[in-house]
């Protein structure tokens, strides 16, 4: 199949790590001897959830922002989230002194919204079963003069998220596969574009929820595939349609997509917590999942696994603990 035309280069994204060196954290790599075991590989863990808000999403917010003209700047921007590109735009924003307003739904995570609110941005609730947050947002856009930065479909965005991979890479070496969640596809299509300038061999695989596998549909018919949305506990997944601008990346880099079930996102979160020590939000386990299920055979390889957030309320967290079972 001919590689297609794609908005995004490796040489977008080096430009980002450059943008956004000086204002987002540069994440730790971890590793686990259990987790090794289980596999019979070696892996290696981009901690995103100690990112800046507690995910990737402020790479991508801060290299957009960085890159609107001055007048852009004063006029203010609009964005669209469940969550965490909520709070990234938040945050980045304040960084740069520019107004923004962020459009999300009425059932996303408390501690999500309350942290948006709290990095000083204005939050418009939508019902997100009933109404279209890209229209509401359109519409601020058109009545305040805003610029409208989405969560994925957006190359700046896609270049900023990509630089995550393009750190691991740095840091352990060429990897065999690299294994990454996805639900708009910014974060994959980034991460894809930096491994396979890094690591040209290099097998990329995104993962999704079962419930909400669009991504999977589009890349296995060869167009995009709309769905309703997923019920499923992975929030930053909820996606219903993979973006214009990723799809073309996902379709020339991506060998698969794989998806995996709540009640195996449950036993990640489980596995992170006792055996790990750290708090990752359904979402940001789900790469994990799929790696350590034995879906792809991995013995003997080096393994990336991007670990994208560790954005939870505690009560949330404590009943997906619950629910969690010991994978070992």
């Amino acid at each position: 199949m001919p590689l297609l035309p794609i908005a995004v280069s490796a040489d977008d994204v080096r430009e980002a790590a450059n943008i956004i060196k000086a204002a987002a954290h540069r994440t730790p790599v971890l590793t686990s001897t259990q987790a090794n075991a289980l596999t019979g590989a070696s892996l290696f863990f981009k901690c995103e959830n100690y990112q800046r808000i507690g995910a990737f999403k402020f790479r991508g917010a801060y290299n957009a922002i960085s890159h609107l003209t001055p007048e852009q700047k004063k006029n203010g921007v609009v964005a669209f989230s469940s969550g965490n590109h909520a709070q990234a735009m938040a945050l980045a924003a304040r960084e740069l002194n520019v107004p923004v307003t962020i459009v999300m739904p009425h059932d996303a995570p408390a501690a999500k919204l309350a942290a948006t609110r709290g990095y000083g941005a204005e939050v418009i609730i939508y019902n997100r079963q009933t109404e279209d947050r890209e229209a509401i947002a359109a519409d601020l856009a058109a009545k305040r003069g805003l610029s409208i930065i989405p969560p994925y479909n957006h190359p700046h965005v896609i270049a900023g998220q990509g630089t995550s991979a393009l750190e691991l890479f740095e840091e352990v070496g060429e990897l065999d596969f690299l294994f990454v969640c996805t639900g708009g596809g910014g974060l994959l299509s980034g991460c894809a574009i930096a491994a396979k300038h890094m690591a040209p061999n290099c097998r990329i695989f995104g993962v999704e929820p079962e419930a909400g596998n669009d991504v999977q549909q589009s890349l296995r018919t060869g167009e995009r595939v709309s769905i309703a949305v997923p019920n499923t506990i992975a929030d930053g997944a909820q996606t219903q349609c993979v973006g214009e601008l990723t799809f073309p990346i996902i379709r020339n880099f991506v060998e698969d997509i794989l998806t995996v079930s709540d009640q195996q996102l449950c036993d990640q979160m489980r596995f992170f917590m006792e055996r790990m020590k750290i708090v990752v939000e359904p979402t940001g386990c789900l790469a994990a999942a799929a790696a350590m299920s034995g879906a792809i055979d991995i013995r003997d390889a080096r393994v990336g696994i991007i670990v994208s957030g560790g954005n939870v309320d505690a009560e949330s967290y404590a009943n997906f603990l619950k629910r969690g079972k010991n994978i070992l």
